[in-house]
């Protein structure tokens, strides 16, 4: 039995999330991103298009 993890880089601080075990992720222009923590997930949130755009830049700042 082979079992395969799905992990993604999340877009505002880069750090790899892991999909079926993600507590935060939003929907946007029909796709969905998942974060590592509510902080990420409001930055993200916050401007979308800047890090769709320009990548993860790191941990925001609360």
């Amino acid at each position: 039995m082979v079992v395969s993890i799905s992990t993604v880089v999340d877009p505002v601080c880069g750090m790899t999330v892991e999909t079926s075990k993600a507590r935060f992720k939003t929907l946007y222009k029909g796709k969905v991103y998942y974060f590592c923590s509510s902080h990420c997930l409001k930055a993200f949130e916050g401007n979308p298009e800047q890090y769709i755009k320009y990548g993860p830049k790191g941990m925001p700042k609360e």
